[in-house]
């Protein structure tokens, strides 16, 4: 199916939607801050039935959500002197949640958390529509939500902001494919990044300064909001928002504001039994697993015995891999760009002591497929591989920057009403 790259009025949604957004918010990345403002701000839009602490890395936790929500309840007065309907506060209070602080281990599931039931709650409410779970952050909560609960896969629909969360949650992702391939899902690898590529470009309007001539100034979410990249535009979860504000959210290859997709039929995986070389080569964001041969040890299955290690900005970055008894090892790794990634294992057992890997990663996801590959239902859907959607180097960027002036100008109108 063909998409023009004709831009278009902003849809009619069918209906508000349900959604709940499991966010990694305090964490390391705070781009989420920068969301869950533009969340909190079109409230009237959604019906938001829970706000899930979910970070797989980093020290997020519910209590930052909590604060967004005091800034945002001392906004409310003047936001809604323009706009009937915005969530009350003490409500956005009582559906934000705990779920899981750290990565998911090897087998993609743990114990039930608050967040995790919270999910399953949601889903089972009777409802002639579908719960909205958007991802800002690992998959942790949604796998154990659907390990713990698995009749719920039919009710609910996801929307994930991929790429790097995919790289440090491979392991709830893997489980995730693997066990419920019909599930509704729209993995957004690469799109979104288009919401805040090329900032320093000569737009209508330049994200680089949009604080200053649209946010600055602009009540209690506004001072906040520089705290956030000095106050420029990343948002790289609202993509997910965006989606459901912008036409029928049952059509993922339409176009709308938070992008266009392609169906997939199957999650690249690929299996070593040893390290790679330069004669490797796999899609970015393919699930790369190794199982590799070691000493029978004296430990519980599923202990972390060695890690996987790569230098990111001169920073060394790790991945652990686990014991599965029986002399077998296994770690999973995914990277989130087209790269060569250069890699050792360490390990207190020296038979997993190797320094020198690497693999090629290619930018056209999701490649070739193969035997390993986990096979997908009809109603799985990723970023666009046509090259015309390309944003330079990003898959699909086009499908949701042709947007942002649109977004970014309606946004603006709602900053007005807090200069006030």
């Amino acid at each position: 199916m063909l998409i023009s790259l004709v831009t278009q009025a902003q849809q009619a949604v069918p209906e508000k939607p349900r959604i709940l957004i499991s966010t990694d918010i305090g964490g390391t990345d705070p781009d989420d801050n920068q969301s869950l403002a533009h969340l909190l701000m079109y409230s009237d839009r959604f019906q938001i039935e829970g706000l899930v602490s979910s970070p797989s890395y980093g020290k997020g936790n519910v209590k930052e959500i909590l604060r967004m929500i005091d800034l945002y309840e001392k906004d409310l007065p003047k936001l809604a002197a323009h706009q009937n309907g915005l969530a009350s506060p003490s409500f956005l209070r009582s559906i934000s949640k705990q779920g899981r602080s750290g990565k998911a281990p090897y087998v993609g599931y743990s114990q039930a958390t608050e967040g995790s039931n919270w999910i399953i709650k949601c889903a089972k409410k009777k409802s002639k529509s579908p719960l909205w779970v958007l991802v800002w952050g690992g998959l942790d909560d949604v796998a154990q939500a659907l390990h713990n609960a698995p009749e719920i896969e039919k009710n609910i629909r996801v929307y994930w902001i991929g790429g790097p969360n995919k790289k440090w949650g491979a392991t709830s992702y893997a489980y995730v494919a693997q066990n419920f391939p019909n599930l509704h899902f729209i993995e957004v690898n690469s799109s979104y990044y288009g919401f805040f590529s090329n900032n320093k470009q000569l737009d209508e309007i330049n994200p680089t300064d949009y604080f200053t001539r649209n946010i600055q100034g602009a009540g209690f979410l506004g001072t906040d909001f520089k705290n956030y990249y000095q106050g420029e535009i990343k948002m790289g979860d609202t993509p997910s928002l965006l989606y459901l504000m912008d036409g029928d959210p049952s059509r993922p290859e339409r176009a709308s504001w938070g992008g266009s997709f392609s169906p997939i039929s199957y999650s690249p995986r690929v299996v070593y039994s040893a390290p790679t070389t330069l004669r490797d080569s796999v899609a970015f964001c393919t699930l790369v697993e190794f199982h590799l041969k070691g000493p029978e040890i004296q430990v519980a299955r599923d202990s972390v015995c060695f890690w996987m290690e790569t230098t990111y900005k001169e920073s060394t970055q790790k991945w652990p891999g686990y014991y599965l008894g029986h002399g077998e090892y296994a770690l999973k790794y995914v990277p989130k760009q087209a790269e060569l990634v250069e890699y050792s294992f360490t390990s207190f057992i020296p038979e997993l002591n190797i320094p020198n890997g690497q693999l090629v990663v290619t930018n056209s996801w999701p490649g070739k497929p193969h035997a390993t590959d986990f096979p997908l239902g009809p109603n799985w859907f990723s970023d666009r591989s046509d090259p015309s959607f390309y944003d330079g180097k990003i898959q699909g960027g086009k499908t949701i920057s042709r947007w942002r002036n649109e977004v970014l100008n309606d946004w603006a109108k709602r900053w007005k009403w807090l200069s006030f």
